[in-house]
């Protein structure tokens, strides 16, 4: 198989563009270098699209490995006409594979096997071709096992497969109703009380609800069916049309028709269409998993200021801790401010106290139990200087505090001590802290638990990876995990840089970065331009220029009479270049541009620019939330079906897909809304009962 060519097609690319980036990625590059780095190769395609071509590449060669296999076990059964070996080789996806080797797969005793043991192919041979008369006088068994073993041949015969296919795809339903032996009064049913008896097209069923209906039947509440409501065009797509066939013939193959539709091809094509169901529903939860995690990681960060972080708590006492401007502990202890009012007096001049001494800049107060009662007692604190306080998600810290990371950083303190500190280095560089957490972890998600765990892992480290290069990385501050995610590095290489670098001090350079053992030049040039050395000596270090660029760079500054570093700080300076003159086969004006951006603001990070935000100070129970109120609130997580919103009560309210939009019907939350955007809602409903609260977009002023 012509890859390129196959890819390029499905794709809807350039063959010469699938060729390259297939060149480069066997060659070891990464998708974020290939993207960043090799524009002119790929023309400018996006890590979307390489990282298609990447993972369709996988599963042609897949495919390529299972046609090998089949081939050489029809050919060992000594069955492989050339004819044969022609459908196989030109089968271009799996099905169609599978249903050509179908006949030829080892299988186990079926009826049919069964039947032909008995001698009776012969018979179904004749009715099969026409040839048998009623007046042979076979008994009503000798007729059964004639039936069995026509019912296994139309069953494996791709065509008639595929005939069937089509119906299901035309006219498959998606249902469900209570499973056998479930009463209506089974507590289990209180999820799934939406779906004891539902129904709609295959085509029509969003993704969250095909994974609610799989979850409740795997849950043993659901019975789930995906088939045609009549079986008569299902059968009629398998018979075999004959005109020589007698009454009698007709009546015995629409009996093994019937049959064979019925128990054989039904059940395995309804397989078929419920694995493709869930597939799609898959990917659909985990490009939205995906999206909300990369936009969680490119949270904006408040940046290095020096920050006292509390994990709050109403019985245990809230755990205080103070950081220093890089996220280092310099002091902890515990307060408790909910046990009377003594000490809440004691623990609001602990607070003023610890502001001064450590002359923090920013409080972070995490945003579970007892946060807002904690932000609340944060306010009547008199400071003497100014102090941002902002309330932090802490999904995920308890994760982080008890592991191995968090021990390796703390070895002397607890959990309470780790998971404190996590919540302050949140606030200050949200990417750096929260890559030491598993992202299933981190709380924005779905069904995240219903799916494919293999392709959620891999498109939850390609979303990690991704937002990791397109910000850069400190080589002298950053964490093994967070070295880890760099293009080219990976866990290995990084604990041989972290070493490194505990051993023999900052890394002066990039180019010093190639004494690390084992990291080669292959490494080297994957990686050097997604890592940063502020204080180098060459100003290059600190932008993502790459290093095979930087003669290039020191040729366009000597073109208009000065060095980089005067290039970089002189605008006049790099209005004087004519980029067409240093355009060349490796390096085009793509390049070129990317180059001046960098040479403009070295290193700009991405993220947004911080914003303090502040829930209404009258809510803070759900008791408190009224219908009709307009409250300011934070999208937490979005979903297929809309948008969690944080409006201070430690329950989420939700804003369905159908209140987003203002006069135009909105398709996904992801369109009009993004994670941890402010914004307001006003309040629909409040179910005290179930702890829910609905919310809308619409009908707010301003």
């Amino acid at each position: 198989m012509n890859y390129a060519t196959t890819i390029a097609k499905r794709l809807e690319l350039n063959q010469r563009q699938v060729e390259k980036t297939i060149e480069l990625l066997e060659q070891g590059a990464t998708v974020p270098f290939i993207a960043r780095y090799r524009k002119e190769a790929t023309g400018s395609l996006n890590e979307v699209q390489i990282a298609a071509i990447r993972d369709l590449l996988l599963r042609l060669k897949e495919l390529d490995k299972r046609r090998e296999a089949i081939l050489q076990s029809i050919d060992e059964q000594g069955k492989l006409s050339p004819e044969l070996r022609d459908r196989i080789e030109s089968a271009d996806n799996m099905t169609d594979l599978e249903d050509l080797y179908l006949p030829y797969r080892p299988k186990r005793r079926t009826r049919a096997t069964i039947a032909i043991e008995k001698g009776f192919e012969p018979l179904a041979d004749a009715i099969m071709s026409g040839r048998w008369r009623a007046e042979n006088g076979e008994s009503d068994d000798d007729l059964q096992f004639a039936r069995d073993i026509i019912a296994e041949r139309l069953s494996e015969d791709a065509a008639a497969r595929q005939r069937v296919r089509n119906v299901f795809r035309r006219r498959a339903m998606l249902s469900s109703g209570l499973a056998r032996g479930v009463k209506d009064d089974d507590d289990r049913l209180a999820k799934f009380e939406s779906w004891t008896d539902w129904k709609e097209p295959i085509g029509r069923a969003p993704s969250h609800r095909i994974l609610a209906l799989f979850r409740g039947e795997e849950a043993g509440v659901l019975k789930v069916r995906v088939r045609p409501d009549n079986d008569d065009e299902g059968i009629e797509a398998l018979s075999i049309r004959q005109k020589v066939y007698t009454d009698k013939t007709v009546l015995q193959m629409r009996l093994a028709t019937e049959d064979s539709y019925k128990r054989l091809v039904a059940p395995s094509i309804e397989t078929e269409f419920r694995n493709q169901l869930k597939e799609r529903a898959d990917r659909e939860a985990i490009r939205v998993f995906a999206e909300n995690l990369r936009q969680l990681l490119l949270s904006a960060p408040l940046g290095q200021k020096r920050t006292l972080a509390i994990d709050p708590g109403f019985r245990t006492g809230c755990k205080v801790v103070c950081l220093d401007a890089q996220g280092q502990l310099l002091h902890n202890e515990t307060i408790y401010p909910f046990t009377s009012v003594r000490e809440e007096r004691a623990a609001i001049s602990k607070l003023e106290a610890l502001v001064e001494a450590f002359q923090i800049e920013a409080i972070a107060i995490g945003n579970g139990t007892a946060g807002r009662e904690t932000e609340e007692v944060v306010q009547r604190c008199h400071f003497n200087r100014k102090v941002v306080a902002v309330s932090v998600s802490e999904a995920g810290a308890s994760v982080y505090s008890a592991s191995d990371v968090a021990r390796r950083e703390f070895p002397d303190y607890d959990i309470t001590v780790r998971g404190a500190v996590s919540i302050g280095r949140r606030l200050m560089d949200p990417l750096s802290e929260l890559v030491k957490i598993d992202p299933k972890s981190i709380g924005v998600g779905q069904y995240q638990h219903d799916v494919d765990q293999k392709l959620l892992a891999a498109s939850l480290a390609d979303t990690v990876e991704s937002c990791v290069n397109s910000v850069g990385v400190e080589l002298n501050t950053a964490s093994r995990e967070l070295l880890s995610y760099v293009s080219g590095i990976g866990p290995a290489l990084a604990d041989k840089i972290v070493s490194h670098r505990n051993a023999h001090g900052a890394f002066p350079d990039r180019q010093s970065l190639k004494q690390v053992k084992g990291l080669g030049d292959k490494a080297f040039e994957q990686c050097a331009g997604f890592l940063r050395v502020r204080e180098s000596h060459n100003p290059l270090d600190r932008s993502a220029v790459h290093p095979e660029r930087y003669a290039l760079v020191e040729r366009m500054a000597r073109s208009v009479g000065a060095d980089v570093e005067s290039l970089m700080r002189d605008k006049a300076l790099r209005d004087m270049l004519r980029l067409d003159d240093f355009v060349t086969d490796e390096c085009g004006l793509p390049t070129l541009h990317d180059i001046m951006r960098e040479l403009e603001k070295p290193g700009l990070d991405p993220r947004a620019r911080f914003e303090v935000f502040e829930f209404d100070k009258n809510v803070t129970r759900i008791e408190d939330v009224k219908e009709g109120m307009v409250l300011p609130g934070i999208v937490t997580n979005l979903t297929a079906f809309g948008a969690f919103v944080d409006i201070g009560v430690h329950q989420d309210g939700l804003v369905h897909v159908s209140q987003m939009g203002s006069g135009r019907r909105v398709n996904d939350p992801s369109e009009v809304l993004h994670l941890h955007q402010h914004l307001k809602v006003k309040v629909l409903d409040v179910d005290l009962r179930r702890h829910r609260i609905s919310l809308t977009l619409k009908g707010i002023d301003g």
